[in-house]
């Protein structure tokens, strides 16, 4: 084992920093769990903090904590149903194109509002959807229609997050499916136009089944956001108007914690979305290698 070390030193001295660093912002905070269990008030130590054992929890017996849960899950459900094969769609579209100069254009086009902060991208929205000189409520106006207040209205948040969602991420979430593509064997394509399949032919048993599994990782890897949706994009769309539908788990413990003071209660309430994500990955990982033997491990 020492001779392996001492063979590979170097490359163990490259990656050093890169554990420290997961260890150091990983690792240690994950001691600040214990405030779940602790009346931890600000002022005092983490450790002098008297034990109150699950009182934390007694937000299980809150309506309100179960409305969020059910925003959460609505959000999360419909930003998963569209937005986890619209990159797969969109990188099998980009992969078709033949001309290579409007293939990269196209590419780099995607790309570009991931590089957008979600406060950018809250501006934005604010400055097509307000109600007072909004560009969209503009063309509305002058088709004869009634303006909208879209950004307060309860029907039309959810939407709006899961359209701005697609918008900003599918560009770049299809960089791994078209690296995925890549690694097939261009023979496989040649075998299958010699028997006389189609497009459509070859996508779906020569590309489809060729990035399979990195659409496994992917999914494995998908699933806690099921219990996280995101606070920078939601919290700069909040308003009083639409917090029946916009408040989520992330608002909530931002909500509660920093701008209530109720430490104990939002770690709780992060502690138990943490181990629900686990169990989720847990269950997802071995649903997929039972299906096509695909898995994280």
């Amino acid at each position: 084992m020492y001779a392996k070390l001492y063979k590979h030193r170097w490359q163990y001295l490259m990656i050093l920093p890169g554990v420290v660093l997961l260890f150091l912002f990983s690792y240690v905070p994950m001691a600040g769990i214990v405030v779940a269990f602790r009346d931890f008030r600000i002022g005092t130590s983490i450790w002098d903090s008297p034990w109150v054992g699950f009182d934390n929890f007694s937000f299980l017996r809150e309506p309100q904590f179960w409305t969020v849960v059910e925003n959460t899950l609505y959000i999360s459900v419909l930003k998963f149903i569209f937005g986890f094969p619209a990159p797969i769609l969109l990188a099998l579209l980009i992969n078709e194109v033949a001309h290579s100069k409007f293939k990269r254009f196209v590419q780099s086009v995607s790309y570009l509002p991931h590089f957008f902060s979600w406060i950018v991208v809250a501006y934005m929205l604010q400055s097509f959807l307000t109600l007072d000189g909004g560009m969209v409520n503009q063309l509305i106006a002058k088709a004869g229609g009634e303006p909208i207040f879209f950004l307060g209205s309860t029907e039309w948040f959810r939407p709006i997050v899961v359209g701005s969602g697609l918008w900003k991420e599918t560009g770049w979430n299809t960089i791994l499916y078209l690296a995925a593509i890549t690694t097939i064997d261009p023979q496989l394509y040649e075998a299958a136009k010699v028997e006389g399949a189609g497009k459509l032919a070859q996508i779906r048993h020569i590309t489809l089944p060729g990035i399979m599994p990195t659409i496994s990782i992917v999914l494995i890897l998908s699933i806690p956001s099921l219990i996280t949706v995101g606070m920078d994009q939601i919290y700069p769309l909040m308003n009083s108007a639409n917090m029946q539908v916009s408040d989520v788990l992330d608002t909530y413990v931002l909500r509660s914690g920093l701008q209530q003071g109720y430490f104990g209660m939002s770690t709780a309430v992060g502690l138990l979305s943490s181990v629900i994500g686990l169990v989720l990955v847990l269950a997802t990982n071995q649903l997929s290698r039972k299906l096509n033997g695909e898995g994280l491990w």
